[in-house]
């Protein structure tokens, strides 16, 4: 069962907004067994729109449409689908309803367009938004199916999630898709292809491997599909233990597709610990990307941003002898900054990032790309000091990433019983 997503919206195509949608929706398709076969962003234009259309017909059983459903003028893709299923429009008086109360909930007067939302296509079926005003439309065709969607990402996945994948996994019988993923660290993606070689070339013919490299590591991706889960499984296991016999020496752990973020976050949960962070170079981001999550109140204090040596000093009390002696970069700074925010915070554990991302280097003896990244623990502190290069934003990148790495290794060596299942 194979799938298209085609993305709607002129502010894609000229880099305004980053389609973020149909990353979430292949992920979601993935997990019931639908495979993914392409992604296609497509400017607000009926004549592209009626192409994009016949050619995911012609490549997909599913196609999944997001944009294009507002109730202003520039919003034609409803327009197009009555015109691609020679269809009309119809008035649904639930929704009319529907959106009126909406509006009176936020207590804002609703106008002829807004109820124009109501008009929809008479042979879709519609799937109501309960997070606004633009319906999900969901058409059949000679087996395939075209299922529309609005843009706004949290109306998008409240329909996915409320009614189109519920609906998919009633309507077909679905596959199984399983991955696993073994997380190098220590060489490159061609050393680690040239040792992996014979091994790779002697993989099942329903297995596929995939290189996925980032910074400051190589994942790679076995995938399975098919009908028998244990069987998958069991397979994939043997071939994992038969990669342990050849690159056991840099497989650090596993994981199933999960970021390091949702990783961190679901260890601090399942222990029921805290986390404070003392950032300098990273700017907040790392506070930010943890709070982006839900629930992440639960072990998630609060942070710092100590940019300027004063605010090291006077926020986090860093002593004057460790920055006068050391300067700011330093690992004794570090080690200063993530104890002291432990304290400060009460947390179970800390993380502090202070380094040089460039492209100048302040009042310090390090070069640019030079951090040290210090994690308090209930029972130590542990700083380590990397050299990530330039520029800037890959500086950065890399240090948030690498924080909550360590943090991550902190954690389950202070918590046996967390190791994540292999």
């Amino acid at each position: 069962m194979q799938a298209e997503i085609i993305t709607i919206g002129d502010e894609i195509l000229i880099g305004q907004i980053t389609d973020t949608n149909s990353k979430w929706i292949a992920e979601r398709l993935n997990e019931i067994g639908v495979s993914v076969y392409q992604i296609t962003s497509i400017q607000d234009d009926k004549e592209h729109i009626l192409k994009a259309l016949a050619e995911a017909e012609a490549n997909a059983d599913i196609v999944i449409v997001t944009g294009g459903l507002g109730p202003t003028k520039d919003d034609i893709t409803k327009h197009t689908l009555v015109n691609y299923f020679d269809d009309e429009l119809v008035m649904y008086a639930e929704i009319a309803e529907h959106i009126k109360k909406l509006f009176a909930i936020i207590k804002y007067p609703y106008t002829a367009s807004d109820l124009q939302q109501a008009m929809l296509p008479k042979k879709a079926t519609i799937l109501q938004n309960n997070q606004g005003t633009a319906s999900g439309m969901w058409f059949e065709k000679s087996g395939k199916v075209f299922v529309s969607l609005p843009g706004v990402p949290n109306e998008m996945k409240g329909l996915m999630q409320n009614h189109v994948l519920p609906k998919l996994q009633n309507n077909f019988k679905l596959p199984y898709i399983l991955h696993k993923t073994i997380n190098t660290y220590g060489l490159g993606e061609s050393k680690v292809a040239e040792r992996i070689a014979d091994w790779e070339d002697n993989l099942p013919k329903f297995m596929k491997l995939a290189f996925l490299p980032s910074y400051g590591k190589l994942r790679l991706r076995l995938s399975v599909n098919g009908w028998d889960k244990i069987a998958m499984e069991s397979a994939i296991a043997n071939e994992i233990e038969k990669l342990h016999l050849i690159i056991g020496d840099i497989i650090v752990d596993y994981d199933n597709g999960d970021t390091i973020e949702q990783i961190v976050h679901d260890l601090l949960t399942k222990n029921e610990q805290s986390l404070a962070v003392a950032e300098s170079c990273t700017g907040g981001a790392i506070a930010s990307l943890l709070t982006k999550m839900p629930g992440a109140s639960k072990y998630f204090l609060g942070g710092m941003v100590t940019y300027s040596e004063k605010t090291k000093r006077e926020l986090l009390k860093v002593s004057a002898n460790a920055i006068n002696n050391h300067t700011v970069v330093s690992k004794e700074v570090a080690e200063e900054m993530a104890l002291n925010c432990k304290s400060i915070f009460k947390t179970d554990y800390a993380i502090s990032v202070t380094g040089n991302a460039g492209p100048t280097t302040d009042n310090t003896d390090k070069t640019v790309g030079v951090v040290f990244i210090g994690v308090a623990t209930p029972n130590d502190v542990i700083v380590k000091e990397f050299s990530f290069g330039t520029p800037r934003e890959k500086v950065i990148e890399k240090a948030i990433i690498k924080s909550l790495e360590l943090l991550r290794k902190e954690i389950l060596k202070n918590n046996k019983n967390s190791l994540l299942d292999m």
